[in-house]
């Protein structure tokens, strides 16, 4: 039977914005590959920003972009998160029905999420996120019914800034059943809040970091991080950009190699990994075969701008994937 995968997360609609320079994200106050929270007057000062760089549209968030993945690769999804009665709103209800995410939309009234990426030359990303409603998601507002039928659980680290909620997630979760899983989602966070971190990550079995994220929980490089996030979840994965990622689950070790591709857009180059590789794990292969599915996936996202691959680029990737799991 195929496994069915439920995220949670910030459900924002991505304003994609190519700068110059990074000489822009310093006349903005944003350090480069950092997501940074805006309050509504800030928010307005960057959406004015990004509205001279001719702007782009689509559904983002991070966990939003892992499950959006998942579901072009085949697998049932669902998603919980929040989004206001306004044109965003719908943009990304639409976008959730098109693809068949069931979506749990813990809404009414107020402001849709907007993620402002400001994409530099070299195809990094910096954020300045208004959350709006998304960031209303509340402990309270979980239930045990959400999380029924599904096989594992994807969070994005980014809603661990409240703490209750995640707390009652991955104890809805447990009490399911599911395989729990968690991307680390930014340095800066990580580095905010690692006492708490620390508390949570015995609780996830699959944990998603990038050497930056790594190093700022173990203070350590890939491999030796690697190794320290291994003792805590029972798969732990850490993603070396360009140089490809390693993984490591109980006494088992992989790692892979980058593809060499023209970069144009790293946005959602992470969430897309994640989707590979919980997708490659669902139909239960081989750890090295899931970080070639997760990597496959990244390389293919970070040559358009934002988080959409049309039809044909999904036929192939689900070819490929097909053809190396036989």
């Amino acid at each position: 039977m195929q496994k069915s995968i439920l995220g949670m997360g910030n459900a924002l609609v991505d304003v994609l914005a190519r700068i110059a320079d990074d000489a822009t994200l310093e006349r903005l106050g944003l350090p480069k590959g950092s997501m940074q929270l805006v309050d509504a007057d800030r928010y307005t000062t960057l959406s004015a920003e990004a509205a001279k760089m001719s702007p782009s549209r689509t559904t983002g968030g991070s966990a939003g972009n892992t499950i959006l993945a998942i579901a072009n690769l085949g697998l049932p999804t669902g998603f919980i998160g929040r989004v206001g009665d306004d044109d965003n709103g719908a943009f990304y209800t639409a976008n959730s029905r098109e693809h068949g995410i069931r979506f749990q939309n813990i809404g009414g009234g107020g402001t849709t999420g907007v993620a402002l990426t400001f994409i530099s030359p070299d195809g990094q990303r910096t954020f300045g996120t208004h959350l709006g409603v998304a960031g209303l998601l509340r402990a309270e507002d979980l239930k045990a019914e959400m999380f029924a039928g599904y096989d594992f659980f994807h969070v994005e680290g980014y809603l661990t800034q409240d703490h209750a909620l995640i707390s009652r997630a991955y104890q809805l979760a447990h009490e399911a059943g599911l395989t729990t899983c968690i991307d680390l989602a930014s340095y800066n966070i990580v580095e905010a809040d690692r006492a708490f971190f620390a508390e949570l990550l015995p609780q996830v079995d699959i944990v998603f970091a990038n050497e930056e994220e790594a190093r700022a929980f173990t203070g350590k490089q890939p491999e030796e991080a690697l190794e320290d996030l291994a003792a805590i979840c029972p798969t732990a994965v850490v993603k070396t950009g360009a140089r490809g990622a390693l993984a490591a689950r109980g006494a088992e070790r992989a790692s892979v190699a980058a593809h060499k591709v023209s970069v144009v857009d790293t946005t959602a180059a992470g969430d897309y990994f994640a989707a590979g590789f919980l997708y490659a794990t669902a139909e239960g292969l081989s750890l090295a075969a899931a970080l070639e599915t997760g990597t496959l996936l990244a390389s293919e996202v970070v040559q358009v701008v934002g988080t959409r691959l049309d039809e044909a680029t999904w036929e192939k990737i689900r070819a490929k994937i097909s053809t190396e799991a036989r």
